[in-house]
């Protein structure tokens, strides 16, 4: 049972990314997704998240309407389409699980996996 984060990298500022966060061992289909980012010497903290009954999501300011979360219930998998990158976006981005409840929100995530280094620079 795990999440594997993957798709990170080293992009130039402007330049986009797609994350992937696979399960295996057991389905997503009935947990709240979140993505999370640790900067060095910062804490880590909630980018995205999207429910499965509902498929609500959730965006930090720091980067609403730049980046995207979906999910592919067929691959057991959530992206994070993450676009016009800027040098505060470089962190390591993990993924994680929840139970689906109300409120949406970045707390309460249980399970994390291992994650990815996107580093943005010129």
């Amino acid at each position: 049972v795990q999440l594997q984060a993957s798709g990170g990298g080293l992009v130039q500022p402007g330049g986009s990314l797609r994350l992937s966060c696979a399960a295996s061992g057991f389905t997503l289909d009935y947990y709240t997704i979140g993505w999370f980012r640790q900067a060095p010497g910062k804490e880590r903290e909630g980018v995205s998240c999207i429910s499965s009954s509902d498929g609500t999501t959730l965006y930090a300011d720091s980067v609403k309407g730049r980046f995207t979360i979906s999910r592919d219930n067929a691959k057991n998998t959530v992206y994070l389409q993450m676009n016009s990158l800027k040098p505060e976006d470089t962190a390591v981005y993990y993924c994680a699980v929840r139970g689906d409840y109300r409120p949406l929100d970045f707390a309460n995530f249980g399970f994390w996996g291992h994650g990815t280094l996107v580093t943005v620079s010129s």
